[in-house]
């Protein structure tokens, strides 16, 4: 069964394309990533398929209902969570808080904020925290804590909506190599476990390949090739205008780093 599906999406800026033509299909468990060097047209397809940008043309469909024309709270609302390069989180709040606002906000509970937000949904997000291993550090305030765990706090916020499509900008950025391990990790068996679909970019290939189900990859907005990690490593015209000529990837061996 097919969870989001893209056909014929494009968008340009200034008469240049940014994106052209790019057709896709996710289904339940699948972790696609999106690779390409800068200006590739990455950045645009996530926020178009988030609401934050409009296509020139195209379709964007989650389990058959089109996205385009939907602000990107509503788009949220169906099951489209997110994480982004920079984290995103409420500094000043502790950690248990900031899930608290985003789980009230998918109840349709604004109005608690008035009242006793403080109290609701209080163990579903310690919960989230549990899964995502800060539950420890429920108490904290964001503005304290550690980047990597920042990472793991803004994971847990993509998943208070219950989502069905997982994207994720860059999830590793800024971490060290052992935390960006730890991260996909964990994210590749929340994917399994729940069941849903994943598609993220990322600049590191070691990550790429060791938890990427299959590998698409653009170059100027347009789409080069989409296979597994194995058939894109081997791709010729992938190692000419992305990899460096010669790169070779061994997704076995990435995956059993320590």
């Amino acid at each position: 069964m097919i969870t989001f599906s893209v056909r014929g999406l494009r968008k340009s800026y200034g008469g240049v394309p940014a994106v052209r033509e790019m057709d896709l299909d996710l289904r339940p468990g699948e972790i696609l990533a999106l690779i390409g060097p800068n200006g590739a047209g990455k950045s645009t397809c996530f926020n178009m398929m988030t609401g934050q940008v409009v296509p020139d043309a195209g379709s964007i469909r989650l389990f058959g209902r089109e996205l385009i024309g939907l602000k990107p709270r509503q788009i949220w609302r169906l099951g489209v969570g997110r994480t982004f390069q920079i984290t995103a989180t409420f500094a000043s709040l502790t950690v248990l808080e900031n899930l608290q606002l985003a789980l009230i906000s998918h109840h349709h509970r604004i109005r608690a904020l008035l009242a006793r937000a403080g109290s609701l949904y209080r163990d579903e997000a310690l919960a989230l925290l549990r899964l995502v291993g800060m539950e420890p550090q429920a108490d904290r305030p964001c503005s304290i804590l550690a980047y990597g765990d920042l990472k793991r706090v803004e994971l847990a916020l993509a998943l208070t909506n219950d989502p069905k499509l997982l994207l994720m900008d860059e999830p590793t950025a800024g971490m060290a190599p052992r935390e960006r391990i730890e991260l996909m990790r964990l994210v590749a068996r929340i994917v399994g476990e729940r069941n849903i679909c994943m598609l993220f970019t990322e600049h590191d290939m070691d990550v790429v390949f060791a938890h990427a189900t299959s590998i698409m990859v653009l170059n100027r907005g347009r789409l080069v090739t989409r296979g597994s990690p194995g058939e894109v490593r081997d791709n010729a015209e992938v190692q000419a205008i992305y990899l460096g000529s010669g790169a070779v990837y061994d997704a076995d061996a990435v995956k059993g780093v320590a």
